[in-house]
């Protein structure tokens, strides 16, 4: 019998693959990549028309000697990794790695870890393509050059453990740009006038707004606004028009890897690296009672809204049986984009439509089950019919002056019976329309004018962010959330509440990169990179082409920057934490563990303590404050800032709201609160503390 082995990058994908395939297949995993640039060096010879020096990752060794063995008995090996540009790479690593003869290797690849894709693949089998290959090569090239030779100037010039990066700067340059854009903003003045009007014979009234003359009036001062209120003091308000139509909102296109992480931080407050990481998980595979283990959702990194016919066709009968048949979408959902879609992969969805979040909610953890019902909304929402609103507009008529009203009323829902976004609402304003007509005239009952000012720009949250990368065409749907991670990890930006900080360090190695690297943080440089390994995967541009010509202008910048640019002294934060041993002001350092207290009398004085992050609670049995604590394992635990001599310590987050029942201290767990004492038993939703304050 023919023996067959299969290659898959990760572990949890062979348990679900192996069941697709006969007892004549093998399926192994190769736990990512096997060969890499090597950590202590460029690993690029730049003298040798920069030609890679790949090694074998540490720690792989077994693995690809495990791999060599079994492939040496096979009669075929099928190289599955991800369908994307690394995971070509990685087939191609291994292709070179596994010393057998190329004859015996296959490529295949997948877009859903269901048995028809997989049994698919296998019949579609294909060479490796290299325009995906040395598009992969010419992209860790570059992050490799950027990073190897700049960093080493940010160590010199700043302090030792900082990093550059040929997207991660330009991200933090994006935020930058921001903080600048919010820190000049000067605030406009401007007005609102709200009027009530009573309709005649009807206890019903009418909300308008001001609007202007024949033209929209911006009222921006009180001065203005008491000559307009001194021109219509004994107005009558009378009916222009009375326009009645109709609104078509259109459904959602399915996700984009973009679009996911955005709606997830939106509805779900996920971080981009939680949401990519949940959703590797739904897709490599997740044990379901009665189907055993299946990838329950299509490959996750693609910028594609494509939904392949079979998956239309499955939606289309899905939606009929479940909806009826007004509900299914006569449109094509996947529109066109001028810009290159990479990989030509499918849009994120279900790969069985029929396979409801409900139905398997059992087999998921909370935050997978939250992942999953989005995804599957999505999906269905996308091929389901437009949402049609009738609207209606009046005007109304005051001395040469206009006022507005507008409504609107949901006559068809479509696919907002399945999913509603936070922007959607189902109805907007009501308005009377069967007691309005034209020339009908109105009482007036009270008006409300405000003054307003213009605000700043919004802080960029993660979810701004990865909108704004996509929108500029910088990174690829893989790097959006590493890039995010990375910027944080560094503390370049700190993220509070959603929204993202720049720090004094970030601002400092921004600062320097713009005057140093001005064409690394360029965002349009950035941008047109990104396009020029678009060409390499189509075959039109060589990929040592672009490195040739990037190298000595990277070079040269590196060069000026270590002989003009100055040292800059990054202040440490300071505390209230006094130094028992000398009597100063403790400060933040940090070091390979995270965060830790020091003197800033070193070396003179050696004193260091662990720095104890506060959350903001004080602690139940001795009202001093709570601090985050780590065993020695390193497992986070909540505890009092004066232990040894207080004990108090939970594994639980302690939160300020007081049991309502027993009146002691409550825990948080997901979106409640407990009480602590659990004959007590008392459970109360976030939210509906939060209604409670406000």
């Amino acid at each position: 019998m023919a023996k067959y082995l299969v290659i898959v990058e990760s572990p949890a994908k062979v348990k679900t693959i192996k069941k697709f395939l006969g007892s004549n297949y093998e399926v192994a995993a190769s736990n990512g990549h096997v060969r890499d640039l090597p950590k202590s060096t460029l690993g690029v010879d730049v003298e040798n028309d920069f030609e890679p020096k790949y090694i074998t990752i540490r720690g792989k060794g077994d693995i690809l000697a495990n791999l060599r063995k079994k492939a040496k008995k096979a009669d075929k090996v099928y190289l599955a990794t991800d369908p994307d540009r690394e995971g070509e790479a990685i087939s191609w690593h291994l292709a070179q790695s596994l010393k057998v003869e190329e004859s015996k290797l296959y490529r295949i690849s997948f877009n859903e870890i269901t048995k028809n894709a997989v049994k698919e693949s296998i019949k579609n089998a294909r060479e490796i393509d290299m325009g995906l290959v040395d598009a992969q090569q010419a992209r860790r090239m570059l992050d490799r050059m950027v990073g190897y030779r700049i960093s080493p100037v940010l160590w010199a010039k700043v302090k030792r453990g900082l990093s550059a990066g040929r997207v991660q700067s330009v991200a933090l340059r994006i935020i930058c740009d921001r903080e600048e854009e919010i820190n000049a903003f000067i605030p406009d003045e401007y007005w609102t006038l709200d009027t009530k009007f009573k309709i005649p014979g009807s206890k019903k009234t009418l909300n308008a707004k001001f609007y202007g003359k024949d033209k929209k009036i911006n009222i921006s001062s009180k001065e203005q606004m008491d000559g307009i209120l001194k021109e219509i003091e004994n107005a009558e308000y009378k009916v222009e028009e009375v326009k009645k139509g109709q609104r078509i909102k259109n459904s959602p296109r399915p996700f984009t890897t973009s679009t996911l992480q955005q709606e997830a931080a939106k509805v779900l407050n996920f971080s981009t690296q939680k949401t990519m990481r949940l959703a590797q998980q739904l897709y490599e595979g997740i044990e379901i009672a009665g189907a055993g283990t299946v990838g329950i959702i299509t490959y996750l990194r693609t910028d594609s809204t494509r939904i392949s016919e079979e998956a239309e066709e499955a939606a289309r009968e899905y939606i009929g049986s479940q909806y009826g048949k007004e509900y299914i979408s006569e449109t094509i959902k996947a529109l066109k984009s001028n810009k290159k879609i990479q990989d030509a992969h499918e849009a994120i969805r279900p790969t069985d439509i029929t396979r409801t979040p409900v139905m398997i909610k059992e087999s998921l953890s909370r935050d997978q089950f939250r992942l999953y019902q989005l995804i599957w909304k999505r999906f269905v929402a996308s091929q389901m019919s437009e949402a049609v609103y009738d609207t209606v507009n009046v005007k109304i008529e005051a001395n040469d002056y206009r006022f507005t009203a507008s409504g609107s009323k949901l006559s068809f829902d479509g696919f907002m019976s399945v999913y509603v976004s936070d922007e959607q609402e189902k109805d907007g304003n009501s308005i009377p329309v069967d007691l309005l007509e034209k020339g009908k005239v109105l009482e007036f009952e009270e008006r409300e004018e405000k003054q307003h000012f213009t605000q700043p720009p919004a802080h960029y949250t993660e979810a701004a962010l990865v909108k704004t990368l996509e929108e500029l065409g910088i990174g690829r749907p893989s790097t959006y959330a590493p890039t995010i991670t990375t910027i944080i990890s560094r503390r370049y930006v700190a993220k509070e509440n959603k929204n993202l900080y720049v720090t004094e360090i970030g601002e400092v190695v921004n600062d320097m990169m713009k005057e140093a690297f001005p064409s690394i943080v360029d965002v349009s440089f950035t941008a047109n990179v990104e396009m020029l390994l678009d060409k390499v995967e189509e075959g039109s541009v060589k990929y040592k082409t672009i490195l040739r010509n990037f190298y000595p202008d990277l070079e040269e910048a590196v060069q000026t920057a270590e002989r003009e640019l100055e040292k800059v002294q990054i202040a440490d934060e300071v505390t209230d934490v006094v130094c028992e041993e000398c009597g100063k002001n403790m400060v933040v350092k940090y070091g390979p563990y995270g965060k830790f207290l020091a003197c800033p009398g070193f070396p003179e004085c050696h004193n260091t303590k662990p720095y104890l992050e506060k959350i903001g609670v004080d602690c139940p049995l001795c009202g001093k404050e709570v601090v985050i604590r780590k065993t020695k394992k390193g497992r986070k635990y909540y505890g009092c800032e004066d232990n040894p001599n207080c004990e108090f310590m939970s594994w639980q987050k302690p939160s300020t709201h007081k049991c309502d029942k027993c009146g002691k201290y409550m825990l948080e767990k997901g979106n409640r609160i407990v009480c602590s004492d659990e004959q007590c038993g008392f459970v109360i939703l976030k939210q509906d503390i939060e209604k409670s304050e406000n």
